[in-house]
């Protein structure tokens, strides 16, 4: 897509831009074997844009992509012209990029062509306590402004604020938060961390959440970070473990997943157990995506692209030598991902961060 001249422009643009883890028991060693069973399936790649700052979400409308920076901009990249603008956003409460805070998610609303309107998370301080929040966001020119809050108060810390924001099969929007560094935070169903949260894109509670008058759609996490749904309308979700033992969850609405009482293999009743663990391998998985019976993950730790095939259970890399990858967006069968070696934890690389496109 990127030949020639737009090639030539964009890369002049950006390159002058700053934007720029109880014991386990044996399942453990047969999900090592698996692990070290991986292949490297080999994928074209080609660089889109370059010099991204701590990219976060990609969301994506006809030839458009938006992406949300955790400093608190938006960078639209306009595949067919080429053209990239860093977007400002004004907001009620200041965003606070902060540990592992900062402007998160992003989703454009179904009909953003013509209403304009998208959604994001953020993280804010009020009475010097961090919180994180979901708004409605109107793009007028070359700038956001919020126009309502869905949900604030949400808690929030240097590390732990969940942030994937998906709109559903059903049309409503799901939202993860993580423990906030207060693991108790998690089972307590009264709270709004370590949660999957689904509401109206009204900000109202839906009639059918598992709980009533409640936000709350699963809870027991640590801190989840991917959010993907399967051809039969499935929701799987990603979560960071403690020391390794990153999980894969089958999400139910209204159902445990254990966090902090139970990791791996450990089993509790009441508790949903992962449908894969990475054992003693550290992933740290971040977006996620579905495609032909797989979830794509983007591992940050890990620095790969992995695919998790879900009725086989098989894990392979797609994409590796990029560094720490964040989000991953499929559009037939093109997977688009970023990197995030500026988020203080990577090793930069010329140009990074990278927004980049992998044939499946």
């Amino acid at each position: 897509m990127y030949k020639g001249i737009k090639t030539l422009m964009l890369l002049l643009f950006v390159t002058g831009c700053s934007f720029g883890d109880k014991t386990q028991n044996r399942n453990d060693s047969e999900k090592q074997v698996k692990l070290e069973a991986e292949e490297t399936i080999a994928s074209s790649v080609e660089v889109l844009a370059t010099n991204l700052h701590i990219p976060w979400t990609i969301t994506k409308k006809d030839g458009t992509f938006f992406i949300s920076q955790r400093e608190g901009k938006i960078i639209e990249t306009n595949l067919e012209t080429g053209l990239i603008k860093k977007e400002e956003l004004s907001v009620t409460k200041d965003i606070l990029h902060e540990g592992e805070g900062g402007l998160l998610g992003l989703v454009l609303a179904p009909d953003f062509e013509s209403s304009g309107q998208a959604f994001a998370y953020y993280t804010y301080k009020e009475d010097l306590v961090t919180k994180n929040r979901v708004i409605a966001l109107q793009q007028d020119g070359e700038k956001w402004t919020e126009t309502k809050v869905l949900l604030e108060g949400i808690p929030g810390g240097r590390i732990h604020n969940g942030g994937r924001m998906r709109i559903g099969p059903d049309g409503m929007l799901y939202v993860t938060t993580g423990d906030s560094g207060n693991p108790d935070l998690s089972q307590d169903k009264k709270s709004l961390a370590g949660k999957i949260l689904r509401m109206n894109l009204d900000g109202t509670i839906p009639n059918d959440n598992p709980f009533e008058n409640s936000y709350v759609y699963s809870y027991g996490h640590r801190n989840p970070q991917g959010l993907a749904w399967d051809d039969e309308g499935i929701l799987y979700s990603t979560e960071h473990g403690q020391s390794a033992h990153d999980e894969i969850n089958l999400i139910k609405p209204g159902q445990n997943y254990g966090w902090p009482v139970i990791q791996g293999d450990e089993e509790e009743p009441g508790m949903e157990k992962p449908i894969y663990h990475t054992g003693e391998n550290t992933w740290a998985p971040s977006g996620i995506g579905y495609h032909n019976g797989k979830l794509y993950i983007a591992t940050l730790r890990d620095s790969k692209i992995r695919s998790f095939d879900i009725l086989t259970k098989s894990v392979n890399i797609l994409h590796e030598n990029s560094g720490r990858m964040r989000d991953v967006y499929i559009e037939q069968s093109q997977l688009y991902t970023i990197t995030n070696n500026r988020d203080g934890r990577g090793t930069p690389k010329k140009d990074d961060d990278k927004l980049l496109k992998i044939g499946l």
